[in-house]
């Protein structure tokens, strides 16, 4: 399967990627505003950068009562951390494992100058995925998301990126993927040795302009760092 995307690109050959994933029933256009909030000069300045949005594949979502929608794998309970999808969760981690090989192949953009971004659904594929990628990642975002699979982690992750810089952010109000959950992947991250930029903003499951900033201010050191 090839996902489609939407492809932001600012000089002919760009130096850096950053690939933006969604949230469950939203699409590749859902970011698009917020990548567009961001001002990366410094990156830009340093070799121009490549924006990529995938839409996840429509399947069935069970706590929706199985309507159809995009999704990068099902939800079975109120409790994310009950009968979690691992199938779906692998089939999407191979369809973005794709995405980032797809930068090097086609333009140029190694690993290691890709930061790997999510929200929520799109945040747990981003850890799920950046964590047992088998190349250096340059960092992964992970916004009002959390850690699939959490026991399987540390037995799962590669050395690659047991370095990795990582940027979580969440809402203190956010009742759809509960702050608890959060600070128990957050925590988790941590006891495994990873390095975790943790960032709380008073709000619900959504992007505040304070995040914005924050994270403005961190893809620019870490995207820099590794040029």
């Amino acid at each position: 399967m090839t996902l489609e995307t939407i492809e932001l690109q600012t000089r002919e050959a760009p130096r850096f990627s950053l690939l933006v994933l969604h949230g469950l029933g939203a699409d590749g256009n859902d970011f698009v505003p917020v990548v567009q909030a961001l001002d990366l000069s410094p990156v830009l300045a340093q070799g121009g950068l490549r924006v990529v949005l995938p839409s996840a594949p429509e399947i069935p979502v069970t706590i929706n009562g199985g309507m159809r929608m995009r999704a990068w794998y099902d939800i079975r309970h109120g409790d994310l951390s009950q009968r979690e999808d691992a199938d779906g969760l692998r089939a999407s981690q191979a369809l973005i494992e794709e995405l980032i090989a797809r930068e090097e192949r086609e333009f140029g953009i190694p690993p290691e100058r890709v930061v790997l971004m999510g929200f929520s659904q799109g945040c747990a594929m981003t850890l799920m995925t950046g964590l047992r990628y088998p190349r250096r990642l340059a960092g992964l975002v992970g916004l009002s998301g959390y850690l699939p699979l959490l026991d399987t982690t540390e037995a799962q992750r590669s050395p690659a990126n047991a370095a990795t810089p990582i940027f979580l952010a969440h809402g203190t109000g956010d009742g759809v993927v509960l702050p608890a959950r959060a600070k128990a992947s957050l925590a988790e991250l941590r006891r495994l040795g990873h390095a975790v930029d943790w960032h709380e903003f008073p709000m619900a499951h959504e992007v505040s302009m304070d995040e914005i900033q924050a994270l403005q201010a961190w893809l620019v050191k870490t995207l820099t760092a590794a040029a």
